[in-house]
């Protein structure tokens, strides 16, 4: 796995790169949204002071080298919509786990496909990993939907796998392997 520090992607309509302290704002009004943070792991933000707190979580990620959280950036206008990242990274393994949140007023625009396809690309091709993986609450099915839309497969439900706000949660687990998105990816040009 590369540990050189990630470029900045490109897509017809967005710009990922890794997320700073001046993209708080535009965040905050994303997580800020209840049905946003539904499935999350973390609660809602209530203000700046949670958007600090997230923020200083993942610098000391980043320098961890635990994670790599990119924003979504609307090339036309500027605007921050969303996020994805990275992370629980298993360097003699070739894995990593994906995660990713997008501004309700920008479901179902195609931007999370459009973004996570910039970011899978990356993670297969500069990073060589093998394997990516994704953990979806059973109940998101928009989520469950993106993920096999990009090739995911569905390897099974994980039942109380996780406690989150207080509630026991089950995940359905999605996999990726680096040979089918390479494939995919040839198939469609």
């Amino acid at each position: 796995m590369s540990s050189l520090p990630p470029p900045e992607l490109l897509t017809p309509r967005l710009l990922l790169r890794l997320v700073q302290e001046a993209d708080l704002t535009d965040l905050l009004a994303v997580h800020a949204d209840e049905e946003v943070n539904r499935y999350l792991p973390y609660v809602t933000w209530r203000g700046m002071a949670d958007a600090q707190a997230w923020y200083a979580k993942v610098l000391q990620r980043r320098r961890e080298g635990s994670a790599m959280q990119f924003v979504l950036q609307q090339q036309a206008g500027g605007r921050v919509i969303g996020g994805c990242l990275l992370f629980r990274f298993e360097p003699e393994s070739g894995l990593a786990e994906l995660g990713y949140a997008l501004s309700r007023r920008d479901w179902g625009e195609g931007y999370m496909q459009e973004a996570l396809g910039a970011l899978l690309d990356y993670a297969f091709g500069a990073m060589q990993l093998r394997r990516i993986e994704a953990e979806v609450d059973p109940r998101n099915r928009a989520s469950g939907q993106l993920l096999l839309g990009l090739g995911f497969q569905c390897e099974g439900l994980l039942r109380q796998r996780r406690v989150m706000k207080g509630e026991i949660k089950d995940a359905q687990m999605y996999g990726l392997l680096r040979d089918e998105w390479l494939a995919r990816r040839a198939d469609s040009r």
